[in-house]
């Protein structure tokens, strides 16, 4: 018991004797005093935040993502490493989809058919018109990008109900997909994912 109480007080002038010299060194010190701004000078504002600047998609959805009936079938496309318009445009129900951009590599569409990267987001643009399913899958993109998201499926569906015009909906996501410079790659999906009735589709880092 008395070893206990000679320890605390042993603690206890140490911590006198520590608040004590900190009191003499800090002894002479002054607070400083106080500059007033110059007169006629305003506050500095806070920086605004660079905003990421909009998709082009959603600039002029008309111009990169037109309607199947206004893209003549021998057009040839804007960007660098897009096919033909008119290739894009020979789409089948059952028929599979790949593009890849120049400068993606084979071991990364290898990886993307097999379905090896994780899905991040999906869009299903099933039974909705063209103008519907432009809108929606312009701002899909832009919101998936500005997520981070770099592996999206969209399903487009095979068109089946779309009589002698052919698959519709297919037809124009694979050639607005094309045209859309933060896609790199896209193939039609695994059948466990919807097969040729859907697609996996690689976003721009």
């Amino acid at each position: 018991m008395v070893k206990r109480r000679s320890a605390n007080i042993i603690a206890a002038n140490d911590v006198a004797s520590d608040a004590g010299a900190f009191r003499a060194a800090v002894r002479d010190v002054r607070p400083l005093a106080q500059t007033p701004p110059p007169a006629g000078l305003s506050k500095l504002k806070p920086r605004a935040r660079l905003r990421t600047a909009a998709s082009p998609a959603l600039d002029n959805l008309d111009e990169v993502m037109p309607l199947i009936g206004s893209v003549p079938p021998d057009e040839t496309a804007v960007d660098a490493g897009t096919a033909h318009a008119g290739a894009a445009l020979a789409v089948t129900g059952d028929g599979p989809l790949s593009f890849q951009r120049p400068g993606v590599r084979i071991q990364v569409m290898r990886r993307l058919r097999r379905g090896l990267y994780p899905i991040e987001d999906e869009l299903d643009l099933h039974g909705l018109t063209q103008t519907a399913a432009r809108e929606r899958l312009a701002d899909f993109i832009a919101r998936s990008r500005e997520g981070g998201c770099r592996c999206v499926r969209i399903i487009h569906g095979k068109g089946y109900r779309s009589g002698v015009r052919g698959p519709v909906l297919k037809t124009a996501v694979n050639l607005w997909l094309r045209r859309h410079t933060d896609v790199i790659a896209f193939v039609s999906a695994r059948a466990i994912d919807g097969g040729a009735g859907a697609m996996y589709v690689l976003l721009r880092a």
